[in-house]
C-alpha cells in the first residue's frame, strides 16, 4: 500500500517531483561502496533537502566494518557535502542524521541480520516510519542470494496489507540469459516482482524521459517515425576514460554486458516502441516488452558487429597505458572494451531498419545520444554541386553531457547561387529551462519509496535483452581477443566495416 500526499515545502511552480513518499526507510547494503558515497547517499540529502522525503525517514547502513552510529554519520556527511546536487545545510542535514543507523555484519552472519532486523522495528517505533522498508543491494550480483535469503529468514521481508517491502537491484542482471533467469527466480522467491526494482540509472535521466514527451506530445515526428522514413538509428555510449582501478572487475564481464544488454537496449527500446495506451506502468512495460520481443540480432556476426580492446597511446596529450597493462586485467583476457552490434526490429514499423548500437572505452569522447538517420529525398531538383555537401536528416537526442535534442537539415547557403549544406537546430535543456533537473538517483530512489515502477525493467525485459545479445556473446567467445584500438579514436576498423558494408557511416559526435 502505497500513502503520498502534497509537499507543503515544495515549490508549487515545481511539476517536477510533486510527491513525497509515505513514512518509510531505506536500508543501504553495500554502503561504504563508491556508488553509496557518489550517488545514493547525495541523492538522499538531496530529495530531504527539497522537502520530498517524509519527516521520520530513516536510513541504515549495512557493512563489514566496525562503526559506531555516529561514525556512519560522519561519513554519510562527508559524501553528501562532496557530491550533493543542492547546497548543503546543517538544519537539513540535522533533521536527516537523525534518522541514521549503522549495523555491522557480514552477508552470512545471521546475527547481524537479527540485529538489522530490531533496528528497523525499532525505527519503525520512534520514527513512525509505517513498517515500510525498501532494501537497496548495492553488492556483487553473487551476493544476491545470500541477502535475499537472509531477509526472508529475519523476518524482514515480511509485510502485510498495510505495510509494504521493496527490494532494489543494481546491475549487471545476470551475465547471460540463464544467469538472468537463475537471479530472478532468486529473487521472486523472497520478494513477488512488483516489489522488485531493478535500477538502471540511465532511465532516470531527465533527456531519456524526454523520448517520451518528444514522440508522444508532437504531431511533428511520429508520422515520420516509421521504416518509410528513417534509414537507420544509430545509439552511441561512449566514454573516453579507461578502466583504471575497475580493471579487475571489468574483466569477464566487458562492453556489451556492462552497457549494451541494459542501457542501450532500454534506449532502444523507448525509441523504436510503439505509443503505449497511457504511461501507467503496466501499459508502458507492454510496449517495451513487445519491441524488445520483436528485436534481434542481425548476422553474419564477422561482419554485422565489432568487438576491441583499447591499446595504450596519447589521448588529449596525456600518455595512456593499454588494456594489457590496467592492473588487474589478465594479460590474454578476450573481453572487450569496445562493442557494436547491429540489431532489427522485425514489425511493420521498423521491418529493415538496422538499430546500431555501439559503446566502448577510451573513444573520442564522452557522450551518450540517439540518432534517427531519416532516408534522402527521393528527388533533389538541383544540380549535383549544389547539394555535394548536404548529408541526410538527423534527429538527435542528446542524452549526456550536453542534455538536448539537435535536428540536422539542408538549408540554402546565403549568395546569388543555389547551394544546399547541412545546418542544425539546437534544443538544449541548460538553455531552455531555468529548473535544475534531479539527477537520476533522485528520481529512481524516490519512486521506490513511492511504489513507481514505471522506470524499472521487469523480468521479462531483462530475459528478452539477453536473448538479443547472447547469440552475439557466445560467437565473439570463439574469436580470442578482440581487435586493437588507439585510445581518442572511434573504436577497431571492424566496427566502419561494419556500416561501409552498407553504404553508411557513424557519426563523429
Amino acid at each position: 500500500m502505497t500513502r503520498s500526499w502534497t509537499n507543503p515545502l515544495r515549490d508549487p511552480r515545481d511539476k517536477r517531483l510533486p510527491r513525497i513518499a509515505g513514512p518509510s526507510s531505506l536500508v543501504i547494503f553495500g554502503v561504504t561502496g563508491d556508488l553509496s558515497r557518489k550517488k545514493l547517499m547525495p541523492a538522499i540529502y538531496d530529495l530531504a533537502h527539497r522537502g520530498l522525503l517524509p519527516p521520520g525517514f530513516s536510513l541504515v547502513g549495512f557493512a563489514r566494518r566496525e562503526w559506531e552510529h555516529q561514525d556512519f554519520g560522519e561519513l554519510v556527511h562527508d559524501a553528501v557535502a562532496e557530491h550533493a546536487r543542492t547546497p548543503f545545510r546543517e538544519s537539513v542535514w540535522n533533521r536527516l542524521a537523525e534518522g541514521i543507523r549503522f549495523v555491522q555484519g557480514t552477508f552470512d552472519d545471521d546475527a547481524a541480520f537479527d540485529r538489522l532486523a530490531e533496528t528497523v522495528h525499532e525505527l519503525d517505533a520512534e520514527r513512525g516510519t509505517g513498517g515500510n522498508t525498501a532494501f537497496y543491494l548495492s553488492i556483487p550480483p553473487w551476493a544476491f542470494p545470500i541477502v535475499t535469503k537472509q531477509l526472508s529468514r529475519s523476518g524482514l521481508a515480511d509485510f502485510d496489507e498495510n505495510t509494504w517491502r521493496r527490494v532494489v537491484i543494481e546491475k549487471p542482471f545476470g551475465h547471460d540469459l540463464a544467469s538472468a533467469q537463475e537471479l530472478n527466480s532468486v529473487v521472486n522467491q523472497v520478494f513477488p516482482e512488483e516489489s522488485v526494482f531493478r535500477i538502471d540509472h540511465y532511465l532516470g535521466k531527465e533527456t531519456v524521459q524526454n523520448i517520451l514527451a518528444l514522440r508522444f506530445a508532437n504531431q511533428l515526428f511520429e508520422p515520420l517515425w516509421n521504416a518509410h522514413y528513417v534509414d537507420h538509428v544509430q545509439i552511441t555510449m561512449a566514454e573516453d576514460i579507461g578502466l583504471g582501478g575497475r580493471a579487475a572487475y571489468y574483466d569477464g564481464i566487458g562492453a556489451a554486458r556492462d552497457v549494451i544488454q541494459n542501457h542501450l537496449l532500454q534506449l532502444l527500446a523507448l525509441t523504436a516502441m510503439e505509443e503505449p495506451v497511457s504511461f501507467e506502468p503496466g501499459a508502458l512495460r507492454a510496449e517495451k516488452v513487445k519491441v524488445l520481443g520483436a528485436t534481434k540480432a542481425v548476422g553474419p556476426f564477422d561482419e554485422t558487429t565489432a568487438a576491441g580492446q583499447y591499446s595504450g597511446g596519447w589521448q588529449g596529450g596525456t600518455k595512456v597505458p593499454g588494456l594489457a597493462q590496467e592492473a588487474g586485467f589478465a594479460k590474454e583476457s578476450t573481453t572487450e572494451t569496445y562493442a557494436a552490434v547491429t540489431l532489427e526490429v522485425q514489425n511493420r514499423r521498423w521491418a529493415g531498419v538496422p538499430f546500431y548500437l555501439r559503446t566502448g572505452k577510451r573513444l573520442g569522447r564522452r557522450v551518450t545520444e540517439i540518432a534517427v538517420v531519416f532516408k534522402r529525398a527521393p528527388h533533389l531538383p538541383f544540380d549535383s554541386t549544389a547539394t555535394e555537401e548536404l548529408g541526410e536528416n538527423a534527429l538527435v537526442i542528446r542524452v549526456q553531457p550536453d542534455e538536448g535534442v539537435t535536428m540536422r537539415f539542408g538549408s540554402k547557403v546565403p549568395g546569388t547561387t543555389m547551394e544546399v549544406r547541412d545546418v542544425t537546430m539546437d534544443f538544449g535543456y541548460g538553455h531552455s529551462f531555468t529548473e535544475s533537473s534531479p539527477e537520476a538517483y533522485e528520481r529512481l530512489i524516490l519512486d521506490v519509496l513511492l511504489g513507481e515502477p514505471s522506470l524499472f525493467p521487469v523480468n521479462e525485459e531483462v530475459e528478452l535483452s539477453w536473448k538479443i545479445l547472447d547469440p552475439v556473446l557466445q560467437h565473439w567467445a570463439k574469436r580470442g581477443v578482440p581487435e586493437p584500438y588507439p585510445p581518442g579514436s572511434w573504436g577497431p576498423p571492424a566496427a566502419d566495416r561494419m556500416l561501409e558494408r552498407t553504404g553508411r557511416q557513424w557519426r563523429r559526435p
